[in-house]
């Protein structure tokens, strides 16, 4: 009786477990799949972020590390900013704003400056703004209609000056018949000149930000806009119209340590110095 009961239940036990495994093969089989599917995932992100840090060199990073001590890069700042210097406009005088830039103003010592520049129907204003007190400093307005050549092309210097700049600008020229004294010329605050100098600002790769540091589409703004101011507001015993020119933009500078050290330690610019803020 012993055996039969250990014989006849050695079957039943055999079959419980086909039951028991054929409930529970599929459960783990998806939890297997799972597992695996995200692990896959993982390892696919992992591969990207060690492609994208092994395309990233030294120098990309450090010229990164360098773009963020930009004030004008801080969240909201740029837009505070914008929003202030319209808040400036006379729309009286000025009229309406067709458009905003970012850009470098250049001037006859090879000093760059940070400026914001608006185009209104009837101005071209320029604006020293504090990206870290938030406020304008000083604002420069010249009318469109005495407008009369923008220039545009590389920089040049004398043959005997140490300066170099890379890259191009575009001069804003508003009255051809008056040419800067010789003591302007060698005044480096002076500001009596009757042409203004521009250049990409140093963040214009950054994406966000390409559009509002474009000169070649701030060119042809101003042209445009100064055409129609002409026709609006002829000016008597001028000829009307703007003639653009492809040509080098010359800077009469010859040593200029000032302007050295001033670009290349960015003091024209809002940026952060350490414990010390421009």
């Amino acid at each position: 009786f012993i055996m039969a009961s250990e014989e006849e239940g050695v079957p039943t036990e055999k079959q419980q477990s086909p039951l028991s495994s054929s409930s529970s093969g599929p459960e783990d089989s998806q939890e297997a799949a799972g597992r695996a599917q995200v692990a896959g995932e993982q390892k696919t992100d992992l591969e990207a972020v060690r492609s994208q840090l092994g395309n990233l060199s030294a120098d990309s990073c450090l010229q990164h590390f360098k773009m963020r001590k930009f004030f004008v890069l801080r969240p909201g700042t740029l837009n505070q900013a914008v929003k202030d210097v319209e808040a400036l406009v006379n729309k009286e005088e000025d009229g309406s704003i067709h458009g905003t830039w970012l850009m470098a103003e250049v001037d006859h010592w090879n000093n760059e400056k940070e400026r914001l520049v608006l185009i209104t129907d009837n101005t071209l204003l320029i604006f020293k703004y504090d990206f870290v007190l938030l406020c304008c400093e000083q604002i420069q307005k010249i009318q469109l209609n005495y407008i009369d050549r923008i220039a545009h092309g590389s920089f040049t210097f004398p043959k005997r000056s140490l300066l170099k700049r890379d890259g191009d600008g575009v001069r804003i020229y508003w009255d051809r018949l008056r040419e800067p004294s010789f003591t302007s010329r060698w005044n480096p605050f002076a500001n009596d000149f009757p042409f203004t100098t521009f250049t990409h600002h140093p963040v214009r790769n950054i994406d966000t930000l390409a559009a509002l540091c474009d000169i070649q589409t701030f060119s042809e703004r101003l042209k445009a806009a100064a055409e129609r101011a002409h026709v609006r507001k002829p000016i008597p015993g001028k000829a009307n119209g703007v003639l653009v020119l492809q040509q080098p933009i010359h800077i009469e500078a010859y040593v200029g340590a000032m302007s050295f050290l001033g670009n290349q330690n960015k003091l024209g610019y809002c940026m952060a110095r350490g414990n010390l803020g421009f």
